[in-house]
């Protein structure tokens, strides 16, 4: 039951608990199957899309439909920062018209253009590469986003990530000071933990542009020592820098206020790229969704 969620809000978890996107053989060998029963135990309304889930919406529907479960959203990587709109159009076609066909309302666009190297996630968090022109950027993602919108339904869901040229609080104000409303922003709260600002941040300057939300935690200890040696995003995953809400330091009271109080509504989604051989997906995303839960109800009472 997610009484305790506004209507119109719904939580979704990602399969990267179960099997991750990257770093294959963290959880490689795990059947979909066993992500879409656990996720239904567990509670959760909805999933993101996985690297093993068929891309194919006459596959993919009936697969969800046996676990009463819904499509959130899935990522996309895009490349913006180095190709044209014409070339980004046609790459994301098949992409978003999967999302349409599973009646999602955002597609997350990840931008890994201008990442360092063959393997950018293996590379020192110190050469992390930037844009060297944020409005050309900023024009480029608001006629694709509105493409988006008029081609597919789809709302653009800029997803800022450790490593990539939206990393920090100013690289993302930087970019969404210039775009239009069709680009909207999902707020990753690991994310923004992890490059070392308070997510209330993106809150207070972009309210109206948050389209998705992703629920990550944030293993403080971890995330400073990875910091402070300079090892790669991979290393860090495998150290157990991110975690299920609940498990870490981000306090997720101000966004369930936030979500209250501003008439929100959408998709979110509780993530936690960890290895499953040391934190069994079932019982971490139980205690992701039961944490998610508390905060939703002890901020009710709060505000009573």
């Amino acid at each position: 039951m997610m009484d305790f969620l506004p209507q119109g809000v719904r939580l979704a978890v990602s399969p990267l608990s179960w099997t991750n996107d990257v770093l294959h053989d963290l959880g490689g060998d795990t059947p979909i199957e066993t992500c879409l029963s656990e996720a239904a135990q567990a509670g959760y309304q909805g999933v993101e899309l996985g690297r093993l889930f068929p891309r194919d919406s006459a596959a993919l529907r009936p697969l969800l439909e046996r676990h009463g479960l819904a499509l959130a959203s899935g990522w996309y990587s895009g490349e913006l920062a180095e190709r044209d709109v014409a070339a980004e159009r046609e790459a994301a076609r098949d992409h978003a018209a999967l999302l349409k066909a599973m009646g999602c309302e955002v597609m997350v666009y990840g931008e890994v253009a201008r990442m360092a190297g063959d393997a950018p996630l293996d590379a020192p968090m110190s050469g992390r590469l930037r844009i060297d022109d944020a409005a050309a950027y900023a024009r480029r993602l608001t006629e694709f986003a509105a493409w988006l919108a008029g081609e597919y339904g789809l709302r653009l869901a800029y997803h800022h990530h450790l490593m990539m040229v939206a990393e920090t609080f100013d690289e993302i104000a930087g970019i969404f000071d210039r775009t239009g409303p069709d680009v909207g922003l999902l707020l990753d709260t690991g994310h923004a933990a992890a490059a070392g600002f308070d997510y209330g941040l993106l809150l207070d300057a972009f309210p109206d542009r948050i389209a998705h939300i992703h629920l990550k935690d944030m293993r403080g200890e971890v995330m400073a020592r990875i910091r402070d040696t300079d090892a790669s995003f991979n290393a860090g995953v495998l150290a157990g820098m991110f975690t299920v809400p609940g498990d870490g330091v981000v306090d997720f009271a101000p966004l369930a206020r936030f979500v209250r109080d501003s008439g929100w509504r959408g998709w979110m989604v509780v993530e936690a790229e960890q290895d499953p051989a040391l934190a069994p997906p079932l019982p971490a995303v139980t205690h992701g969704l039961e944490h998610i839960r508390r905060t939703f109800l002890a901020t009710a009472e709060t505000h009573a």
